[in-house]
């Protein structure tokens, strides 16, 4: 029997009534969350901004502090109470910076120990839109069923407080926050009042990424071990400010940012509350950070740890995907291999992506897709499953790292390499040992930057030693070490390492890598301890030794493995007059590499 007409036209109807009642929600596929048609029209997106209260008070005025929040959400989370997990990103950028003004930086023309001169301090103006904190993280994340929040970090924006750099406040904050999202009635409407806002369209999970300082603190929020914090994803963080303003007991700069320090950060972010700079300036800056951040030792100290991440791992509970660039050398890439390191060791669920290119550089979008989707919509994709470690090989796009079992890659072996006689020109860096005592010398000058001492034939400014060239390639994966023996003229000296590939690349194309493999820096005085350094005696020799900031290269054939030594580095160091001389023992110096094959694999491609 043929359907009526009027049951086709029922049937019809009944369709037509259920599609459009149908309420929308997340769609999965491959293990990813989709672009969701109903979530992708900004113009329905509901936006609003609000204040969360901490348990601090860091501004003195005797009230807690209340941080500035945004929150986008697509509108099926106020009309058809659709809950979502969070996509959240703090910064203390938000409200705008002070800019590099003359002054700002601290001078580095001057003698090691010696007490630099004062700097000028700056005030930002503040700027910005209400509701709209940031735009990032939007369009990427609410079309594929999130809720996208901001928060501007303490004593920034229209947040309370005092930023700290480092300091607790900046990890508590965060936490605040997502206990709000999670339930917590500690939301208000305004910065002042008492009206209360619920996160009523929240599921109670939420994820944290972000680049550099917004990579930060992710991670800073991750310490305290707040249970919502599922998931991170920190790129090109900052996980330790001493790691970041010091290396091994040295006063050294991140790259680009010559004379940079805590305090310098601390003015150039302080764009909150005007009423409340006097105070913050006064109690943080001038007395804490004055007190303590020692440009004249470079000495590790309390006020350090307590700005080391590393060191409040214990509570954290959040699955880790870290991001970084083996050539960034602002934040360099030891900042998120020690962190990645020890989430592993607590058995976390940790991946990490690293690219070839400088800061920033996140891992593509499919990959953050994954985390979030196992670790905060709950999707059983296998995530945990995959490669632990993701690297961009050389010239590959950012978008299509290889896939390895681990990093630094299971197959790396330490390979200890002795130096022999010829430095000034080129020595040697060779697998068998040595017993000679010879000893070799350099002469400091910071007019000579280290691009131009790697390149010259010949140079009584530094030390070099090579490889023989290549005849195949050699991957090196993980931290190299230096182990010097040296005495210095002087009672301080600056010690920089470069490892760098030669024949030097002075193509227009040429990347940084094609040079520059790693390097590292270091303070002889603090030879036998970190946190307490000792005035060289003159021409008495030293040991010390040092990691290299980790890599994950392949040299190709054709190229020599250099070790540089040379003391000032004109891009990172102070700056002191010419003159001072370093001698090497060369009996006692030795360089580490982690080869990929081992021992066997070097000798088979440098023999």
């Amino acid at each position: 029997m043929k359907p009526s007409f009027l049951a086709l036209f029922g049937a019809l109807l009944l369709f037509s009534f259920s599609a459009l009642t149908q309420k929308a929600e997340p769609v999965f596929k491959d293990g990813e969350a989709q672009i969701v048609e109903a979530f992708n029209n900004p113009d329905e997106w509901i936006r609003e901004d609000l204040w969360v209260e901490t348990e601090f008070d860091t501004d003195g005025d005797g009230k807690p502090d209340r941080m500035h929040v945004d929150v986008t959400r697509p509108k099926q989370t106020e009309t058809e109470g659709l809950k979502l997990p969070v996509v959240y990103e703090s910064s203390p950028y938000y409200a705008g910076t002070a800019g590099m003004a003359p002054g700002l930086f601290w001078n580095v023309k001057h003698e090691l120990g010696a007490t630099p001169p004062p700097r000028t301090h700056i005030e930002v103006k503040r700027r910005g839109e209400r509701p709209i904190i940031s735009n990032s993280q939007i369009r990427t994340w609410v079309p594929r069923g999130y809720v996208v929040v901001h928060s501007s970090s303490p004593g920034t924006g229209l947040s309370d407080g005092s930023p700290t750099v480092g300091g607790d406040n900046e990890s508590l904050a965060p936490k605040a926050v997502i206990e709000w999202l999670s339930g917590k009635d500690n939301g208000y409407t305004s910065r002042e009042g008492n009206e209360k806002v619920q996160a009523y369209w929240s599921t109670g999970k939420v994820g944290m990424t972000g680049t550099s300082y917004n990579g930060t603190l992710p991670l800073a929020a991750a310490t305290t071990g707040v249970d919502a914090l599922k998931a991170i994803i920190p790129i090109a963080p900052n996980t330790s400010y001493y790691h970041y303003y010091r290396s091994n007991g040295l006063v050294r700069s991140p790259g680009g940012y010559l004379g940079e320090d805590i305090d310098v950060l601390y003015d150039f972010i302080h764009s909150g509350d005007e009423s409340k700079r006097a105070y913050n300036n006064r109690t943080v800056r001038d007395t804490e950070m004055a007190n303590n951040l020692d440009r004249v030792t470079g000495d590790y100290n309390e006020f350090w740890a307590g700005r080391d991440y590393l060191n409040d791992m214990k509570p954290m509970k959040a699955a880790l995907l870290m991001s970084h660039g083996f050539n960034d050398w602002n934040v360099m890439p030891e900042h998120s291999y020690r962190i990645a390191k020890k989430a592993k060791e607590m058995g976390l669920p940790v991946q990490i992506y690293y690219h070839q290119d400088g800061h920033g550089g996140p891992p593509p979008v499919s990959q953050m897709n994954r985390w979030f989707t196992k670790y905060l919509h709950g999707i059983d994709n296998g995530v945990e499953n995959d490669a632990k470690a993701w690297v961009v090989r050389e010239r590959d796009s950012q978008k299509e790292p290889t896939a390895y079992a681990d990093y630094p890659h299971p197959a790396a072996q330490d390979v200890t390499l002795h130096l022999t006689k010829g430095g000034n020109t080129a020595g040697n860096l060779t697998t068998a040992s040595s017993k000679t005592k010879a000893t070799e010398k350099l002469v400091d000058d910071v007019n000579f930057s280290g691009a131009d001492l790697a390149k010259a034939k010949t140079s009584e400014n530094r030390l070099l030693y090579l490889s023989p060239t290549l005849k195949e390639a050699l991957h090196l994966s993980g931290v190299g070490k230096i182990e010097i023996k040296l005495a210095s003229s002087k009672p301080a000296a600056n010690l920089s390492v470069w490892l760098v590939a030669l024949p030097w690349n002075e193509a227009a194309d040429a990347k940084i890598y094609d040079n520059i493999i790693t390097r590292g820096w270091a303070d002889p005085q603090n030879y036998k301890s970190l946190s307490k350094s000792e005035p060289l005696k003159p021409g008495k020799f030293y040991s010390l030794s040092f990691d290299l900031q980790p890599d994950d290269q392949i040299i190709p054939a054709g190229q020599q493995i250099g070790l540089m030594i040379f003391s000032s580095d004109k891009e990172f160091t102070l700056h002191p007059e010419p003159g001072t001389e370093l001698t090497i023992g060369l009996d006692g110096t030795k360089l580490t590499l982690p080869v990929v094959g081992g021992k066997a694999a070097f000798e088979k491609a440098a023999n």
